[in-house]
């Protein structure tokens, strides 16, 4: 990811960050901060790039010219998402700096002294955003700020991959209270239960320690994480049917837009896929007139705003997919049965030599899926969520997570089958989901009986009723 920082003090952004994991993380090559000097960019020759504001007023304001100019040296006539850091802005937030962690190229235009000039605002900003209600002397600060945010979601920048999907603000919640040795300091001891070894207990003891937080200190946020407890408790009662739903809200994935009765929808940014159920017809007219309603709604409103790639829709109402294909011209990609694993016991892997793959292996997964997206593969590789199974060093098949959370990339060669790998590569990729108390869930396609029988084999439950998976074909605007 290349981070674009168009400022007046290049120099001050480049040793801030230089240092500690983000400085890593450039000397690595997975992140690269390039601080570009707008005074490099003025026509004028005493490198001038502030004048008077017409109307009157006090203080100055950056021209248009340089602004613009210093943009064009790093878009190359593309159309680079940028973002202007104003106290006028979005306010930033840990979902924001998920989904601007997806972008390749991002540009951060640092204002001065009274702003910049608002016709060039107009012709190369895509989001305004505040890291706060107050007042700096400059745009640095907070755009180093949004970096930090922003780069520590890059795979790799982190060496421990959970840590950014347990830390604070984590499905809505603050950080639990965090220990380390000695076990007594200031006659104050580490929880007992933090010393028992039972994962399970300090894993509700986190959790619990968490809500307390949060409600005391971020009732805005504790409000938000209850509403979602709620719609999974309702959706829980048909577990295997919803538990897709339920785990993108569990995992901090998902949002909440609509929970009424036995209707539900919800949206991840990440994977750009809207899920959907309803008890009744009628309920089902009323998800998608509150879809329809929230992609109109303005982006400072909580607008959804589709992407170049295409949305997509999981509905669990064969009725609900008819009235999406009326509405959006959704194409139906396929009828599937869902799994899921929700014993707590590890299962058993018979195949020890199971690694995590990397770049190198992108051209194998490419030439071997079934549906050989480049691209994707290649979120997914960066994402760190595929795993291969090697036999004499010679990789043999592979396995991963989709972007939306479900298991899924299942591949092992011919000559490897009917041996087993295929079971353990499932089999370790479920341990690693339980790791994070997550429940392991996939969806089978209805007529792939080979894949429905390995599921029932490792000791997952298939649901009774189906679901199905739309292309999103247009969008109101």
């Amino acid at each position: 990811m290349v981070f674009h920082v168009l400022t007046l003090f290049p120099e001050m952004v480049r040793q801030a960050l230089g240092a500690s994991i983000i400085g890593r993380a450039m000397d690595r090559g997975l992140i690269d901060v390039h601080a570009v000097n707008i005074r490099d960019y003025t026509l004028d020759k005493h490198g001038k790039v502030d004048d008077y504001p017409y109307g009157g007023g006090a203080g100055m304001l950056i021209q248009a010219q340089p602004v613009f100019d210093a943009y064009q040296s790093v878009a190359r006539g593309r159309k680079l998402r940028t973002v202007y850091v104003t106290p006028q802005g979005r306010p930033f937030t840990q979902q924001m700096a998920r989904e601007l962690s997806q972008e390749e190229d991002l540009v951060l235009l640092c204002g001065h002294y009274e702003g910049i000039d608002e016709r060039v605002l107009q012709e190369i900003v895509t989001d305004y955003v505040s890291i706060g209600d107050y007042v700096l002397t400059g745009g640095e600060l907070p755009a180093m700020v949004m970096i930090d945010a922003i780069a520590r979601l890059v795979p790799g920048v982190l060496n421990n991959e959970t840590s950014a999907q347990t830390e604070s603000f984590h499905n809505d919640l603050l950080e639990y209270p965090q220990y380390s040795r000695p076990v007594l300091w200031h006659d104050r001891e580490v929880p007992s239960v933090l010393l028992s070894g039972n994962h399970r207990e300090i894993q509700e003891w986190r959790r619990e320690r968490s809500e307390e937080r949060t409600a005391a200190v971020r009732p805005d946020l504790y409000a938000r994480y209850q509403k979602k407890q709620k719609a999974i408790r309702k959706l829980s009662l048909h577990k295997r049917e919803h538990i897709h739903i339920m785990e993108m809200l569990r995992r901090g994935k998902g949002e909440l837009l609509y929970d009424k009765e036995e209707d539900v929808l919800t949206y991840d940014r990440e994977s750009g896929t809207f899920y959907m159920t309803a008890s009744t017809v009628e309920g089902a007219y009323r998800l998608v007139e509150q879809l329809r309603k929230t992609l109109l709604l303005p982006p400072e409103n909580g607008a959804i705003c589709p992407g170049e790639r295409s949305e997509w829709f999981v509905v669990n109402q064969e009725y609900l997919k008819e009235m999406l294909i009326d509405t959006f011209g959704a194409e139906d990609f396929g009828t599937c049965i869902q799994a899921c694993y929700t014993s707590r016991e590890a299962l058993p892997v018979k195949h020890k030599d199971i690694r995590r793959l990397d770049l190198s292996h992108l051209d194998y997964l490419e030439a071997h899926y079934e549906y050989g997206d480049r691209e994707y593969l290649l979120d997914r590789l960066q994402a760190g969520t595929m795993y291969g199974a090697f036999v004499e060093d010679r990789l043999a098949g592979f396995i991963g997570l989709h972007d939306e959370g479900s298991m899924g990339l299942l591949y092992v060669e011919e000559e490897y089958r009917r041996r087993g790998l295929g079971a353990s590569l499932e089999a370790y990729l479920i341990n690693r989901q339980r790791e994070l108390d997550w429940t392991p869930y996939c969806h089978i396609m209805e007529n792939n009986r080979e894949s429905l029988a390995l599921q029932e084999k490792l000791g997952l439950y298939l649901s009774s009723g189906k679901l199905w998976w739309l292309r999103a074909g247009r969008f109101p605007r």
